[in-house]
């Protein structure tokens, strides 16, 4: 495999673009080709086979792409899809649970772990699954927060309306006096300033993004596939992040520049139906 070669990853929307932007962070000499399902989120109300088939078709449309890893940046697509595809695949495919869940297990000062997600991310039991087969007298408590994404995605990132959502969902939480949130969907690193607010200084707050990161580089370092630094022809002859969608190449170029200031210079929409 070409070391050379870019990563891809691939989300229902913009929310992966947190993961991306960790990887951009933890390994910035790596090219990135990124996949937005936009004409399909959200994925976390959608059935396991469906899941899968999207995940399907977006690695061959990557695989297009000459990448030489895959990183599902989806909480829900990890949870539903991940053994599948990795299982299918001749290149390396992670996806942000076990990261997020071994980081959970390792910082837990009083055992009780709170994870938040999508429905289909909590209806899995994945987080809790992964946390409980490396400590099983962890208790883990999931709460599903299905109008995160929604709210995310219409940048309501510091809203009223958004705080009171987040109080409800959060209180039962907060009584289960839990001292370690996972923020089990990759919308929701961009209400960290919410959630920490409202959980309190006490409760350490467990980014996936950044854990799946740290993950792909050891992952790229075992197979001797990091990426060396870029010669000058290198920085010509192509763009080191690509970004592609399935729907509203526009507005996502938008909301991604706020992300990631100066990367996001074009967004190609695609149809992933194709592929």
């Amino acid at each position: 495999m070409d070391r050379t070669a870019p990563v891809g990853v691939f989300d229902s929307g913009v929310g992966g673009l947190t993961v991306a932007r960790e990887i951009m962070r933890q390994i910035p000499n790596e090219r990135i080709v990124y996949f937005g399902d936009t004409a399909r989120v959200p994925y976390g109300s959608k059935s396991k086979e469906t899941i899968i088939r999207y995940s399907r078709q977006i690695i061959r449309f990557l695989r297009t792409q000459d990448v030489k890893a895959i990183v599902i940046a989806c909480n829900t697509a990890s949870a539903y899809a991940l053994e599948t595809v990795a299982a299918e695949s001749d290149i390396p495919v992670i996806g942000v649970i076990n990261a997020g869940a071994r980081t959970a297990a390792a910082v837990t000062r009083n055992g009780k772990i709170g994870v938040i997600g999508t429905l289909g991310t909590v209806d899995s039991g994945i987080y809790k699954k992964v946390i409980q087969d490396i400590r099983p007298e962890l208790e883990v408590t999931q709460k599903a927060c299905p109008l995160f994404v929604p709210l995310v995605e219409e940048g309501l990132l510091h809203d009223s309306v958004t705080d009171e959502i987040a109080s409800r969902y959060l209180s039962d939480l907060k009584s289960k006096y839990i001292d370690t949130l996972v923020l089990g969907c990759t919308h929701y690193p961009l209400l960290r300033s919410t959630l920490r607010r409202l959980m309190g200084e006490d409760v350490t707050l467990v980014n996936p993004a950044y854990e799946t990161a740290i993950e792909l580089k050891h992952l790229l370092e075992e197979h001797d596939m990091l990426r060396m630094e870029e010669s000058g022809a290198d920085k010509e002859n192509r763009e080191k992040y690509q970004f592609f969608v399935s729907d509203l190449a526009e507005r996502f170029t938008t909301f991604a520049s706020s992300i990631l200031p100066n990367e996001v210079r074009t967004t190609k929409k695609i149809n992933i139906e194709k592929y």
